[in-house]
């Protein structure tokens, strides 16, 4: 990563890693300004795009709940809203000072010298990236168990019920945000100086925080794979299954197909981020003890992984408000019905049957 490049901080310089400032030169980045990836007018259209569509996509999804007697749909599109609103809120918070810097290009150490707003920046970036990983992976948790043992709970999850998984991953999340607030690691300002984000320098707390939060995803994600790994095969085997005469229920591929594209996306997007993080704290483990800066080459790869997580924002509203039965069936009307998950027990009591394809 360049790190035996770096020279030792003068004694001012220094002073600033106590701080969220020292991590990059300021200034420099202040020069290169024009020659960067960062534009003022790129991050606000990026901004604009990504609420407009979890509005969109908020709307759809308060229409569609009206409309459902299913228990088991209602607690998925409950998730699907707890991750909606996460992916707008996220948005909102962070452009709200990002695109501010870019277009008045304030000088961060004289606009909040006590860092709280730095602190505040940093917690939003790690809260609202978490969130949505925890999120998807709680959902497919979910409908493994709805798939794979549908008889194992006596109803399903209600909508109260799933609002309270929602809580419990935000409170996980800010927890988890709160860590460097209550003294493991730093939040400290990044290049181009806009934003704020967990330190990657190589102090046993930062490396400590670098390493639970990215570890953290990445597990997020694995187990995001395997479950809806195992749900697909299982639907592919209902719908495979042509000994069985069902009532028409598409509800269950349509919520995998969903899915899977936000497993997809969330893998895309972060992996590339979370792998970078493990990888640079673990090469600065020898360096552990110097005072250092991030190189400008880590500063600026740093920024563009932080680009394409964003785009998982912008993206998740989309899998929903395109992979409905309602879009697919328009593009294509031949697409044919899947049986009911019922069909994979198919020694079931008579009277139990019809209640549960009912519901």
């Amino acid at each position: 990563v360049g790190w035996g490049d770096m020279e030792p901080l003068n004694s001012s310089a220094s002073s600033q890693l106590d701080t969220c400032f020292g991590v990059f030169n300021a200034s420099d980045s202040r020069d290169n300004a024009q020659n960067s990836i960062t534009s003022p007018w790129f991050s606000t259209a990026f901004g604009l795009i990504g609420l407009c569509s979890n509005l969109f996509a908020l709307c759809v999804l308060l229409s569609s709940s009206r409309k459902l007697s299913s228990r088991a749909r209602s607690s998925f599109l409950v998730f699907l809203c707890g991750l909606v609103v996460t992916d707008f809120m996220g948005l909102l918070v962070t452009a709200s000072v990002i695109i501010p810097y870019h277009f008045i290009k304030f000088t961060w150490a004289e606009v909040d010298p006590s860092c709280h707003l730095c602190n505040f920046l940093g917690f939003s970036m790690v809260f609202f990236g978490q969130c949505p990983l925890l999120l998807g992976a709680t959902m497919a948790g979910e409908r493994f168990f709805g798939i794979n043992h549908p008889f194992s709970r006596s109803t399903s999850i209600s909508k109260r019920r799933a609002w309270s998984i929602v809580g419990l991953v935000w409170g996980f999340s800010c927890l988890l945000g709160l860590l460097p607030v209550l003294g493991l690691g730093r939040y400290t300002l990044q290049y181009p100086g806009s934003w704020c984000f967990l330190t990657l320098l190589p102090d046993t707390g930062d490396v400590i925080f670098c390493l639970l939060f990215a570890l953290l995803g990445i597990f997020s994600v694995l187990l995001s794979f395997i479950f809806n790994t195992v749900s697909v095969v299982t639907l592919c085997r209902v719908y495979h299954d042509r000994e069985s005469v069902q009532r028409r229920r598409d509800s269950e591929v349509e919520m995998m197909v969903q899915l899977v594209g936000i497993m997809i996306i969330a893998t895309i997007c972060w992996m590339p981020l979370l792998i970078f993080i493990i990888q640079t704290v673990l090469q600065q483990l020898p360096a552990s003890g110097q005072i250092q800066m991030l190189p400008a080459e880590t500063q600026k790869m740093l920024l563009i992984y932080i680009r394409m997580v964003t785009w998982n924002q912008i993206l998740d509203p989309w899998v929903y408000i395109l992979f409905r039965r309602a879009v697919l069936q328009r593009v294509y009307p031949s697409l044919r019905p899947r049986p009911s998950i019922l069909s994979l027990y198919p020694v079931l009591n008579p009277s139990l049957r019809r209640k549960l394809t009912t519901e």
